[in-house]
């Protein structure tokens, strides 16, 4: 499948730098929708599969080329997988990660079990009716620590602690931060089916 143009179903900076970095070696160009002045579709759903594939057919349709869409959050076990779906505005709109992270380290207060994973589901949409969308995911396995640590990544990454690496996710360089992470695995895996796809 040879693309050259993809729109990012998404108008996040650092989403749009993440994944373009991954795209870049197979020669795709990654647009976010804003550049076509397309907003942000309506993420009604309790699923990350379900949101993914709503942003992508709402790019593609509205703008005419491939999309490419991720759900992704913080699933908190403790938490019976919370905030989930509800990730990026957990502590109520105007979204802010600062009120995001203060309510969950409030909510993990009296917690033992400080066990957490990120998840992230990508989808690309060749057109807005494709009946075949490329689906890969990929789960970054971690705990919530209580004071933030670093200074790179977005969102709860300052307070995503690694045990292995002694390190929260926000301390991490861009390149190991791709390479460990949850998005970066459900990127490998979209470009692998996608690579696969080509070759036959």
């Amino acid at each position: 499948m040879l693309l050259k143009t993809l729109i990012l179903a998404s108008g996040n900076q650092g989403k749009l730098n993440e994944l373009g970095d991954m795209l870049a070696p197979l020669g795709v160009v990654l647009h976010p929708q804003t550049r076509y002045g397309v907003g942000e579709a309506e993420e009604p759903y309790f699923t990350f599969i379900e949101n993914a594939l709503t942003k992508a057919r709402h790019a593609a349709r509205l703008t005419g080329l491939p999309a490419l869409a991720d759900d992704s959050g913080l699933c908190v076990n403790a938490l019976g997988g919370a905030p989930g779906v509800l990730s990026a505005r957990f502590a109520g709109e105007p979204r802010s990660d600062e009120r995001n992270n203060q309510k969950l380290v409030a909510a993990l207060a009296n917690v033992t079990d400080r066990s957490a994973y990120y998840y992230c589901v990508c989808v690309l949409v060749r057109h807005a009716d494709d009946p075949q969308p490329v689906i890969a995911d990929g789960r970054w396995n971690g705990e919530i620590c209580t004071e933030p640590r670093g200074s790179n990544g977005f969102g709860y990454d300052p307070y995503f602690w690694l045990p292995n690496l002694r390190q929260t996710a926000a301390e991490l360089d861009p390149d190991e931060k791709n390479r460990l992470s949850h998005r970066g695995r459900a990127m490998r895996g979209l470009l692998e089916k996608l690579t696969d796809d080509h070759t036959h």
